[in-house]
């Protein structure tokens, strides 16, 4: 037989690329089970993000990606805009990822909140939104969400629904001052909050409304000491 025709009969394997993950749900999909740092690529393959993923937490493979954790005051909330758009500090410990990538996420899927939280005597309460997004930077990422569940600490974000993110260096609240100085942290403020996930890290007491608080459980003087704000498809 000619050598061209056998050629013509030796099957020709078919590559196809791997697809690299976009979320904690996709990341459980390739295989990893375990808690820890992952590589995430919401925004494509040349543009690796790291987060933490809680694999312990969730149903049907649809595990939660972190997008804010606060654990033990190591890294400073009190930022400026650029910081809160690109993120900040460490997925293997206290972080912000950043607004964009935020976005970038809810882009491609529907998701869901869980904030996890708990005090200096060991009590952990958590609030669940079953629909969470946030607008584009050109909308000041503007918090929307929906579906409330109690798991213990109340509703305290749903009153921060509609309003843009704000930061000392970019005031988008509704009130007269400025709600991110006034309350050192960044957050989606409105005339000012009734939470403040990324204000200073205290140890259990606070000045009023300066602390972690989240109203419906602890009030405006009391600092939580660990915080996990994480997203999954819905």
């Amino acid at each position: 037989m000619h050598f061209l025709a056998l050629l013509l009969l030796i099957p020709v394997a078919t590559c196809t690329p791997t697809s690299n993950p976009v979320d904690c749900s996709e990341v459980y999909e390739k295989g990893y089970g375990h808690n820890g740092v992952y590589n995430i690529y919401p925004a494509g393959p040349l543009s690796p993000i790291q987060v933490y993923c809680d694999m312990d937490e969730g149903n049907e493979g649809k595990k939660w990606t972190v997008i804010q954790r606060r654990k033990d005051g190591t890294v400073n909330f009190y930022r400026g805009w650029d910081q809160y758009n690109t993120g900040f500090g460490q997925a293997s410990g206290e972080y912000w990822l950043g607004l964009e990538t935020i976005h970038t996420l809810i882009t491609r899927k529907n998701f869901e909140l869980r904030v996890d939280m708990e005090d200096f005597t060991g009590a952990k309460v958590f609030a669940h939104y079953q629909s969470f997004s946030i607008g584009s930077e050109q909308e000041g990422y503007k918090l929307n969400l929906s579906g409330f569940v109690d798991g213990g600490a109340g509703d305290s974000l749903t009153g921060h629904i509609n309003f843009p993110f704000s930061t000392f260096d970019k005031d988008q609240d509704a009130y007269n001052g400025n709600c991110a100085q006034a309350y050192l942290g960044g957050w989606w403020y409105g005339k000012c909050h009734n939470s403040n996930l990324n204000g200073m890290y205290l140890w259990g007491s606070s000045a009023y409304g300066q602390g972690i608080n989240w109203s419906s459980w602890k009030g405006y003087e009391y600092s939580l000491k660990a915080i996990a704000m994480k997203i999954r498809p819905s």
